[in-house]
């Protein structure tokens, strides 16, 4: 009934894949989509995927690590969206929030992985992090690279940032801060987003909702979160969790 939208089962953190993935599919989690960093991580992905019937996986850059992007790792990228199970380009965006970074590496890098996703009619998987103002202008600039759709992961922007990915067609994804005590503006955002534009997921091991913070997160904990946005919203759990699946299969056309 439930999907993590977005997880990192290939982390260390995450050591036993096998316990992970029992502990998930007990708990109602049936889906878990794993978004990568890099090249290698996306072949990591990809190998999970294979082994386990209830994994998708993003290929993509992160743009932390947009500095190891030559056409090799590239081309390992593209390679691997024609896999029958990787459902998006991910995760790329802009992070200016880590230092040192290289602003215009990472404005190109994610703009050419944007028109890799259209070429290849896939969804992207939007990271930003102290970097609202590029990332909205970039996707504003860049609409008609959007054609196949995109999420902007573990959303914790304000009402309006909100409103304008809305505009431009983007689901807003909630994770474990939705669940915080001090959460005022995503509380605001999550009453506001539309029930047909709103994900779950975990971004797991990080950001574990409460009552759980500090310790390691798992796909097992996306109920917290749902249930959570269900509370916000008013909404029965059961009938949002259908919902968000229902979401999800309508951007990531490749799930089943």
């Amino acid at each position: 009934m439930y999907i993590d939208t977005h997880c990192h089962l290939h982390d260390e953190k995450l050591k036993d894949t096998d316990t992970v993935v029992d502990e998930y599919l007990k708990s109602g989690v049936s889906v878990a989509l794993n978004m990568a960093c890099c090249a290698l991580t996306s072949e990591m992905g990809s190998k999970l995927a294979e082994k386990y019937s209830s994994v998708y996986f993003g290929t993509g850059c992160h743009p932390s690590d947009i500095n190891g992007l030559d056409q090799t790792e590239f081309d390992r990228i593209q390679k691997l969206t024609t896999h029958p199970k990787c459902v998006a380009v991910g995760e790329i965006g802009l992070d200016y929030y880590w230092q040192p970074y290289d602003k215009e590496k990472q404005i190109d890098g994610f703009i050419k992985q944007m028109e890799l996703a259209k070429s290849v009619k896939l969804p992207i998987s939007i990271h930003c992090r102290d970097a609202t103002g590029d990332m909205l202008k970039i996707l504003k600039d860049n609409k008609e690279k959007l054609e196949y759709g995109g999420v902007m992961h573990c959303f914790s922007g304000s009402v309006e940032t909100a409103k304008e990915l809305l505009k431009l067609g983007l689901y807003i994804s909630f994770a474990g801060p939705l669940t915080f005590k001090n959460a005022n503006s995503i509380l605001e955002v999550a009453k506001m987003v539309p029930n047909d534009m709103c994900l779950t997921e975990t971004d797991s091991p990080y950001l574990s909702p409460h009552p759980l913070r500090g310790k390691v997160n798992g796909p097992k904990n996306v109920p917290i979160i749902l249930n959570k946005l269900a509370e916000i919203k008013g909404l029965d759990g059961m009938v949002l969790a259908q919902n968000v699946m229902n979401n999800a299969k309508t951007l990531f056309k490749k799930l089943v």
